[in-house]
C-alpha cells in the first residue's frame, strides 16, 4: 500500500489473516510485514510522483522476494482524476507513459489497486493520490503559440505570440539577471500566468524544455540559487494547478528553415538581440567584411554572397594576408604551362582507325613552344609509350618533367623507372577528369581534322 504525503511518501507490506476469529479476542486482522521507504535525501532533478511509487514498488518487491521467494498478491496505488470519473483506459494511463513504473512492474503477474484497503490505518489522515491526467500534452495543440528568448549579453528576457484575432505579433520583454537558463525560464513562468487557455510554447533551451515538461505534479529540490528555486517553484505550481493543457517543443536557435515556427523563433532572436546592426552598404561590401574575417578564396565568395567570379577575385587580391601567404605558381589552372622549352611537356595517345595495325598514335606536346612529336605503333603498353619517348628526345629534347593521364601505361613500376634513368620528372592529372590533359587533347583533334582532310583529297 503506498502511502504518507508528498514529497515523503511511503509503502507498507501487509497480509490479511483469515485464520484469526474475532470470537478470539482479536479484531484487528491486518499483519504488518515491513515499512518501506524512499531516501530522504532528495534527487538532485525535478521527480515526479509516479518515480516515487516506483523506487517504492522495486524496494519491497526486492525486500519481499529476498525474505519469503514469492512477490506481491496485490499492489495498492490509490489513483484520482482532476475531474470526472476512472476508467479501465484511464488507470493504464499512468503505467504506459512512466518508463520508471514499467520497469517497477515488470513480470509482476498480481492486481494493481485503486481502492484503499478497509482498515482504520489507512486512514485519510495519510492520504495520497496520484493523479491520473496530466495537462502535459505529447502532440502540438491547435492552440495559441508563444516564443521565449533571452540574450546572456542584455539579460532580456523575451515572450512573442501572434494575436489570433489582430492577427498581429505582440512581444513582452523583461530584463532579468543571472544565468541565460533564468532569464528564459522567467519568460516561461510570465506566459503560464498570463494565457490559462491551451497553450503551446516554443523555446531554443533544451534546459528548459526538459524541465517544463516534467514540472506537473513535480517534487522540488531546494537549490542555493534564492532566484532559481522561486522560479522553479512557481512553475511547478502553475502547472500542477493548470487545467488547460499545454504542448511545449524545443527548437534550435537561428534556424533559416521556412514555416510560422521558424518566423516566431526569429522574432523572438530578434527581440532578445543586445543590438540591432545596420544594413551594410551593399553585398560586396559584405562579402569584403567577411573575407577579412574568414579570408575565403574566390570560389567560397561566389557560393556565399552570390557575387560575380571577378568581384571574388578582386576581394581576395586586394587582401594584404591573403597575398602575403599566398603560393607562387607558374599559371592558374589544372594544365600548367613551361616558361621554357622542353620545361613541361604532355603525352597522351589517341586512336586512328585507318592506320590499320598503327593505329595507335602517341603524342607529346611542349606546352612552352608548343612542338608536337606524334609517332604510330601497334598498341598502348608500357613499352610503346617508352619507344615514342625516346624517339620524341631524340628529335626535341629530354623535357624536365612529363604529365600524363592515369593510364595503367603511365603508373606502372616500369615507366617510372625509366623516367628516373633519364632525370625526367613525372606527374599525373585528376583522375577521371579529361580537363587535366588539355594541351594534348586539343593537339589530337587538330591532327585528326588534318587527317581527314588529306584523306578526303586523296
Amino acid at each position: 500500500m503506498v502511502m504518507g504525503k508528498l514529497p515523503h511518501l511511503h509503502g507498507v507490506i501487509f497480509q490479511w489473516r483469515n485464520d484469526i476469529k474475532k470470537d478470539q479476542g482479536r479484531e484487528d486482522l491486518l499483519l504488518i510485514i515491513e515499512w518501506v521507504f524512499v531516501s530522504h535525501q532528495k534527487s538532485q532533478r525535478m521527480t515526479r510522483p509516479q518515480e516515487l511509487v516506483a523506487e517504492l514498488i522495486r524496494k519491497a518487491r526486492v525486500w519481499i522476494g529476498e525474505l519469503a521467494g514469492c512477490d506481491f498478491e496485490c499492489i495498492h496505488i490509490p489513483i484520482g482524476l482532476r475531474s470526472g470519473q476512472i476508467t479501465k483506459a484511464m488507470l493504464e494511463h499512468p503505467f504506459q507513459e512512466n518508463e520508471a513504473l514499467q520497469f517497477a512492474l515488470d513480470s509482476f503477474t498480481g492486481q494493481i489497486s485503486i481502492h484503499r484497503p478497509a482498515h482504520k490505518i489507512f486512514n485519510q489522515d495519510a492520504k495520497f493520490t496520484l493523479n491520473l491526467k496530466d495537462v502535459w500534452s505529447r502532440k502540438p495543440l491547435e492552440a495559441l503559440t508563444v516564443f521565449t528568448d533571452v540574450s546572456g549579453k542584455s539579460h532580456k528576457s523575451v515572450m512573442t505570440w501572434k494575436d489570433p484575432q489582430t492577427q498581429q505579433w505582440e512581444a513582452d520583454v523583461a530584463e532579468v539577471e543571472g544565468l541565460p537558463q533564468v532569464a528564459e525560464l522567467a519568460a516561461v513562468v510570465r506566459a503560464f500566468e498570463r494565457f490559462p487557455e491551451p497553450l503551446n510554447l516554443v523555446t531554443d533551451s533544451a534546459y528548459v524544455a526538459g524541465v517544463v515538461s516534467r514540472a506537473d505534479q513535480a517534487i522540488l529540490q531546494e537549490v542555493s540559487n534564492t532566484t532559481l528555486f522561486e522560479l522553479l517553484s512557481k512553475l511547478v505550481k502553475l502547472v500542477s494547478h493548470r487545467e488547460q493543457p499545454f504542448f511545449v517543443m524545443h527548437m534550435r536557435s537561428h534556424t533559416d528553415l521556412p514555416g510560422f515556427i521558424a518566423e516566431g523563433n526569429r522574432r523572438a532572436d530578434a527581440l532578445a538581440a543586445p543590438a540591432v546592426m545596420a544594413p551594410l552598404p551593399s553585398i560586396f561590401e559584405q562579402a569584403k567584411l567577411n573575407h577579412q574575417l574568414r579570408h575565403q578564396n574566390a570560389p567560397g565568395l561566389v557560393r556565399g554572397f552570390h557575387i560575380t567570379r571577378e568581384q571574388a577575385k578582386a576581394i581576395v587580391a586586394m587582401c594584404p594576408s591573403c597575398n602575403q601567404h599566398a603560393l607562387p605558381t607558374l599559371s592558374a589552372g589544372v594544365n600548367p604551362r613551361g616558361l621554357n622549352t622542353c620545361e613541361l611537356w604532355q603525352t597522351d595517345v589517341t586512336h586512328i582507325p585507318q592506320f590499320s595495325r598503327s593505329k595507335y598514335v602517341h603524342i607529346s606536346v611542349d606546352t612552352s613552344s608548343g612542338a608536337v612529336f606524334a609517332s604510330a605503333h601497334a598498341g598502348e603498353k608500357t613499352s610503346d609509350v617508352i619507344k615514342h619517348l625516346i624517339q620524341a628526345f631524340s628529335f626535341m629534347g629530354i623535357p624536365k618533367e612529363l604529365k600524363t593521364d592515369n593510364g595503367p601505361a603511365y603508373c606502372s613500376r616500369e615507366f617510372s623507372s625509366f623516367l628516373q634513368q633519364w632525370g625526367v620528372g613525372h606527374k599525373t592529372g585528376i583522375p577521371h577528369s579529361p580537363t587535366g590533359q588539355a594541351v594534348v587533347g586539343r593537339t589530337h583533334r587538330e591532327n585528326k581534322r588534318v587527317f581527314n582532310q588529306q584523306h578526303l583529297c586523296t
